[in-house]
C-alpha cells in the first residue's frame, strides 16, 4: 500500500487507520504573495479559489464527493463494474479498466444547457473532457490490482463557473480512493491500486498578468489558458495550453506552470484530508450540501 510522505508543511500527525494512506494532517497558507491586481473575487494572482470535498455525497456509487473550486460545483463519483470491456476479453488483457463520463447538467450554466440526449450525441467539449479525466486518473492506478472490473467515474457538474474539467479530476480523484479504500475493507482487493494522487488546475494570462485558477469572467478575458494536471511528485501527467487569438512567451509558460505546481500541491494536501475525512464520515447530509452551496 502507498504511503504518502511527511511533508515540511506538517503541523501534526493523525493516526494511521486510513486503508490505502497513511495520511496525516496539515495546513497549507495559500494566502497569495503578489499584489496590485484586483481579481473579480478579491484574491492573489498565485491564490487558489476555496476549495472544498463533501464525501458520500451518492449513496448507491462506490466513492463519490462533492467538490467546489469557488462558484464551480462538480459530484464526482466512482463505480465498480464486475466486467471489463469486451475487447479487453477478445485480447486477453490482465486486469481491468478505467473510463470517465462527464455531463454539464442543463442548469449549471446562465444559459440553459441541453441536455446531450436531446441532440443525440455527445457534444465535442463533454468528449475531449471526458477522455482527459480518464487519462488522467488512469496515469496514477495500477489498472491489474483491480482485477476484471471496470471502474466508471462519473463527473456531473451542479454548477459551472469556470475550471470544471480540473474539478472532476481533482475530485475524481478523492472518488477513487474512497472506492478502492471501501473495496479494499470488504476484501475484494488485495493490493492497493492508487499509486499516487492527481490534480488539476487552471492558469491563464489576463491583462498581461499570469493568474491560478481561473474562474469564467477570468477564463473568458485570458488570452492565454492552460489547464495543468499533475501528480503528487510533481510529475506533469498533461499540460494543455494555447493563446486565444494571441500568443505568449517562455518566461510566461514557466509562470503558469510554476503557478500550477504550486497551486497542485495545495489541491493535494486537501485531496489527502478529504479522503481521511471520508473514512469518518457517514452519508451526506442536506444540511452539509447546504452549507457547501452556501460559500
Amino acid at each position: 500500500m502507498p504511503i504518502i510522505e511527511k511533508e515540511k508543511y506538517l503541523i501534526h500527525e493523525l493516526p494511521a487507520f486510513h486503508l490505502g494512506y497513511t495520511i496525516r494532517a496539515c495546513t497549507v497558507d495559500t494566502r497569495g504573495v503578489q499584489s496590485g491586481m484586483t481579481r473579480p473575487d478579491g484574491r492573489q494572482p498565485d491564490q487558489l479559489r476555496n476549495i472544498s470535498f463533501i464525501p458520500n455525497v451518492a449513496a448507491h456509487a462506490t466513492g463519490s464527493v462533492l467538490v467546489s473550486f469557488g462558484q464551480t460545483r462538480v459530484i464526482c463519483s466512482a463505480t465498480v463494474e464486475d466486467d471489463v470491456p469486451r475487447w479487453m476479453r477478445a485480447q486477453r488483457v490482465e486486469g481491468g479498466w478505467l473510463t470517465a463520463e462527464y455531463s454539464m447538467l442543463p442548469y449549471s450554466t446562465l444559459d440553459r444547457k441541453p441536455r446531450d440526449i436531446s441532440r443525440g450525441k455527445l457534444d465535442g467539449r463533454s468528449s475531449e473532457i471526458q477522455r482527459l479525466i480518464g487519462r488522467a486518473l488512469r496515469a496514477v492506478i495500477d489498472l491489474k490490482k483491480i482485477g476484471q472490473r471496470t471502474l466508471w467515474i462519473d463527473c456531473d457538474v451542479l454548477q459551472a463557473d469556470g475550471g470544471t474539467r480540473t474539478a472532476s479530476i481533482t475530485g475524481g480523484c478523492v472518488a477513487v480512493a474512497i472506492a478502492f479504500n471501501r473495496l479494499f475493507a470488504e476484501g475484494k482487493i488485495r493490493d492497493f491500486p492508487l499509486k499516487k494522487l492527481v490534480a488539476a488546475v487552471s492558469a491563464g494570462v489576463v491583462n498581461g498578468a499570469p493568474l491560478l485558477d481561473l474562474n469564467y469572467l477570468e477564463d473568458k478575458a485570458a488570452a492565454v489558458d492552460f489547464n495543468v494536471v499533475m501528480t503528487e511528485s510533481s510529475e506533469y501527467v498533461e499540460i494543455q495550453g494555447s493563446g486565444e487569438e494571441a500568443v505568449f512567451s517562455g518566461a510566461e509558460m514557466s509562470s503558469m506552470l510554476d503557478l500550477s505546481r504550486n497551486g497542485i500541491a495545495q489541491l493535494i494536501t486537501l485531496q489527502k484530508q478529504a479522503i481521511l475525512d471520508a473514512e469518518r464520515a457517514g452519508p451526506a447530509d442536506l444540511a452539509s450540501l447546504a452549507a457547501a452551496f452556501g460559500q
